[in-house]
């Protein structure tokens, strides 16, 4: 479902990959691992279409997406992508249904339409009973259910994570991996880039890609 063709990534001086090839099935749990700087977050930014490869190609679904114009490739994240960011990347100023609903807006749905999806997300999400309160009175675990509804409401077929439980604890980081087996079961295909233990004894992982100073290592 997805290659990486030969790929190499530079931002000004600094090498992020170089020369990667890899390719992802669909319905895979890809782990993507190793130290901060390896280049795991730049592998996720060009499935994503948010950047470019310097070198090479990426291919989704028999498509080349490494080298769409910006309005092309925004289409193609809207259409197939749910990124899940370390951050979380709401909007503090919109409560968690507003955060939810804003890759849906430009869909032209009808409001019943956008409203079954919101609604379905966010009882799978268990975040329906702070659909009205502003996302920056929630915990931390609660703005990840957020972020995770948000990336899903439109029912994407790749699911993308970037050190999705770099700020969680113990408990909640389980949580997460729950949710990341159910979208499994989904057929979704997911890369999760983590140095976080807890993925690397899951049976649900597929496979496991170790990257080091942007070369994949194994």
């Amino acid at each position: 479902m997805i290659k990486l063709l030969n790929v190499s990534k530079r931002y000004d001086d600094i090498i992020a990959l170089k020369d990667v090839t890899l390719q992802f099935n669909e319905g895979e749990l890809i782990v993507l691992h190793g130290v901060s700087g390896s280049g795991k977050s730049s592998i996720l930014s060009l499935i994503a279409a948010i950047s470019k490869p310097t070198n090479g190609e990426v291919v989704v679904d028999g498509d080349t997406i490494s080298m769409l114009p910006d309005h092309f490739a925004s289409v193609y994240r809207r259409d197939n992508i749910g990124f899940i960011f370390q951050r979380y990347n709401l909007i503090p100023s919109l409560n968690v249904s507003e955060n939810i609903i804003i890759p849906l807006i430009p869909l032209n749905l009808t409001q019943d339409e956008m409203m079954q999806k919101l609604e379905y997300v966010m009882k799978t999400f268990n975040i329906e009973h702070k659909r009205d309160v502003m996302v920056k009175k929630l915990s931390g675990g609660e703005q990840q259910r957020v972020a995770i509804a948000r990336a899903n409401v439109n029912n994407p077929k790749i699911i993308l994570a970037d050190e999705p439980t770099a700020n969680l604890d113990k408990k909640l980081s389980l949580e997460f991996i729950e949710v990341i087996k159910e979208l499994k079961s989904q057929n979704r295909t997911i890369v999760i880039a983590t140095h976080d233990p807890l993925f690397f004894d899951l049976e649900c992982v597929d496979r496991f890609v170790k990257l080091e100073n942007g070369i994949v290592v194994s």
